[in-house]
């Protein structure tokens, strides 16, 4: 009986500690609710009228096409891309992707940042620093 009655006495306990426990997990959670980031919009400075394949699959499928392109350029020496409009591309971050999309800054990392992702195409591309203007860097290589 005794053992009983002091078991009732801890269950208060119990329950106040697990409601503190959820309390504190789930915070982040509801603090935050309704307070989204704004999806950041690039800036593109260009000439051109359009990519090299159309805007939605860009925005989703840019680092697929990117890494195809280095396999393909540096194991297979193939440097022309075809396009689904049939226009014919030069295989180069630098050359094609950077020609129109120049500002790194303004159009790259505001996406990057807002997603949290390290492209390491950048380890190769730009200095260490990553403070070279992509004009300034096509003319030192």
């Amino acid at each position: 009986m005794k053992r009983r009655k002091m078991m009732m006495y801890d269950s208060g306990k119990i329950v106040t500690g697990l409601i503190i426990f959820v309390c504190l997990v789930t915070f982040p959670f509801w603090y935050n609710k309704g307070k989204a980031v704004p999806t950041p919009e690039p800036k593109i400075v260009t000439k051109e009228k359009a990519c090299v394949e159309d805007v939605a699959f860009m925005k989703s499928s840019h680092m697929q096409i990117l890494d195809e392109w280095r396999d393909e350029v540096v194991r297979g020496n193939e440097r022309e891309y075809k396009s689904k409009s049939g226009k014919v591309y030069n295989k180069s971050l630098t050359n094609t992707c950077m020609e129109c999309h120049s500002n790194k800054g303004d159009f790259c990392d505001k996406c990057h940042d807002y997603l949290s992702v390290k492209p390491y195409c950048w380890d190769c591309h730009i200095d260490s620093k990553g403070n070279i203007p992509w004009k300034a860097a096509k003319e030192n290589f």
